[in-house]
């Protein structure tokens, strides 16, 4: 019997040594990408399950459920060539073995106690630019994977500590930014170094067995607990479908279908009726699309400790040949745009049965913009990232994050001083995007816009979405305001025919791009909301006049002007009024939000 201090101590050991792998890499990567937006993950996997024992907090949380299906991929394959041994390095980045998208290389290495292979660890980088017919592989246009990048199976960049020298220059011909790539891969080898000395910290203070049998307590109580919240959703099936605009080729919308099963502590995702293969690259792979799953749950039933017991009591029905389902050579270099949608189709199926737990959807669009080029005083190649901000939706408990990362994803926006620093760029403002959270009782977050100009020639891609279909609303919520791209250049103003998809656009010395990123939708009835928040939401710049008394039925008695803003306070009477006669007008009594 384990004691709860020990498991606890453990538990918190384990987490501690994948942080400190997280923050190494870190700090160590050369590329911006991994450096300022965290877009990396590491992990501690089980030895003969490949299920996940603890994950680092600061990596993408949609790495972190993938990295289990890789290391269960790497370990079946390595298995079948006499399996690991000590000083072995494996890396891939095939979207259809390990998930995600070409530019997400991943490496999976043994942790041995004598000759006994005691765990795995495995490190996600994103890698700059890995080929392709875009500067940084984001393609709107790709109508297969080798369109997007290099392919790299599972193969062994290290062999019993040899490294394949070959291989990294094969990496390095094939990447317009060799020496960031071959930096990042050495930072991402060292790490494990790291792993390596914590868990060596931990097998003397513990011994084999008793660690050993700490992890298995701990992943059997992960599904226990799971399954606890579970059996407390009413039985029965919740269906709901939400849709991507475009796959960047053809302008016609995807739709996602999900109907989701509670039955006990069970929960079956069952997506048929998803719209087929995409020609365009906004396409999942089918180990993402479970990945996507997890996450939602795991924004839902935070307390949950992640492992691989946490997503035991889940099941699917994943149809092929559909966009969650991508298969060789099915473009997934949008693949963001398609997870962030699987994550909303959850929350709208749970918040059927449980809107005390599950939120309006948050903006769901990376909406990455690239630049590339060659620098003007270097002559080097370039290669700029810059994932969306946006709002995420409201719930029962609180208003939506204002501003937040991307949920699927995590990561940060690159610095505007690195940015201008590295490339031709001038950011001309980056700022909360007003009236962009949908209205509601609990109003979704705010989402943001930006603006730069070039200062020489560089070429522009675009791959976003919820431009046709903002974010919803729960509850009786309004929707946020779409994604919005809009390209200046000779004197003129224009979007894009895919709206928020465009590939390798020119842009000469005073061209730029203007870009709007979603909020989060809003949760329950806008006339039932504080008339004190919304008034602080005005002084705040979060919404406007226009949209405090259209919505929500303030009624404006002062307005100061101060700057290019104005102070206002509003006649809580007056407003109190107004909405009764909106809720005599609708038929309704206001009483819309339950407890």
């Amino acid at each position: 019997m384990i004691d709860p201090v020990t498991l606890a101590v453990v538990r918190g050991s384990l987490e501690q040594i994948a942080d400190e792998m997280d923050l190494h890499l870190i700090r160590a990567a050369i590329s911006p990408i991994i450096s300022e937006t965290n877009d990396c993950a590491h992990g501690i996997f089980h030895p003969e399950t490949g299920e996940t024992i603890a994950q680092g907090r600061y990596g993408l949380p949609v790495f972190l459920s993938n990295m289990q299906f890789t290391t269960q991929n790497v370990l079946r394959i390595a298995k079948e060539q006499g399996g690991f041994k000590r000083g072995d390095v494996w890396i891939l980045n095939d979207p259809y073995i390990g998930g995600t998208h070409l530019q997400d290389a991943q490496l999976v290495a043994p942790y041995f106690v004598g000759d006994k292979l005691f765990a795995l660890f495995a490190s996600t980088g994103h890698w700059m630019d890995v080929g392709g017919s875009v500067p940084g592989g984001w393609a709107p246009k790709a109508e297969d994977i080798h369109q997007e990048g290099t392919v790299i199976p599972p193969v062994k960049l290290y062999d019993e500590g040899k490294l394949n020298d070959p291989l990294v220059a094969m990496f390095r011909a094939n990447s317009r930014l060799p020496d960031e790539i071959a930096g990042d891969l050495s930072a991402m080898v060292n790490v494990f170094a790291v792993g390596q000395r914590g868990l060596d910290q931990l097998v003397a203070r513990y011994g084999v067995e008793r660690l050993g049998a700490c992890i298995s307590e701990m992943i059997a109580r992960s599904e226990q607990q799971m399954r606890s919240y579970i059996a407390e959703i009413p039985d029965g099936t919740y269906r709901f479908e939400d849709f991507i605009d475009n796959d960047g080729i053809v302008d016609q919308p995807l739709k996602i279908v999900l109907a989701l099963t509670v039955k006990g502590s069970d929960l079956h995702f069952d997506f048929t009726g998803t719209s087929p293969t995409a020609r365009g690259p906004v396409n999942l792979s089918r180990n993402t699309t479970l990945s996507s799953c997890y996450v939602a749950m795991k924004h839902i039933f935070p307390e949950v400790p992640v492992n691989g017991g946490a997503f035991r009591p889940a099941s699917f029905t994943i149809p092929t040949r559909t966009i969650i389902s991508a298969e060789y050579p099915t473009p997934v270099g949008g693949y963001l745009e398609v997870l962030g949608r699987v994550i909303a189709v959850v929350f709208g199926a749970l918040g059927q049965a449980i809107p005390d737990r599950a939120p309006a959807a948050p903006f769901g669009t990376i909406g990455v913009c690239t630049v590339g080029g060659r620098h003007p005083d270097s002559g080097n190649f370039f290669v700029g990232v810059f994932p969306y901000p946006g709002g995420y939706g409201g719930t029962k408990a609180t208003d939506g994050l204002v501003h937040g990362t991307p949920p699927q994803s995590m990561a940060n926006f690159v610095s505007l001083e690195m940015s201008e620093h590295r490339y031709p760029l001038r950011f001309d403002f980056f700022r909360l995007r007003e009236d962009s959270g949908g209205a509601g009782w609990h109003r979704g977050g705010c989402g943001s816009e930006y603006q730069f100009t070039a200062w020489a020639d560089c070429a522009t891609t675009v791959l976003g979405d919820q431009c046709d279909y903002p974010p919803f609303g729960a509850a009786g919520g309004g929707p946020a305001a779409p994604n919005v791209v809009e390209f200046h250049t000779d004197g003129k103003l224009w979007r894009p025919q895919m709206r928020s998809k465009h590939e390798n656009q020119v842009l000469h010395e005073g061209d730029g791009l203007h870009l709007c990123t979603p909020g989060g939708g809003g949760f329950g009835d806008p006339l039932e909301r504080d008339i004190a928040a919304v008034q602080r939401d005005l002084n705040l710049g979060y919404v406007s006049r226009a949209t405090a008394e259209r919505d929500y039925g303030a009624v404006i008695a002062e307005a100061t002007p101060l700057g290019d803003r104005s102070v206002y306070r509003i006649d809580a009477n007056a407003t109190s009024a107004e909405r009764a006669r909106r809720r005599a007008a609708r038929g309704d009594d206001g009483k819309r939000i339950a407890g």
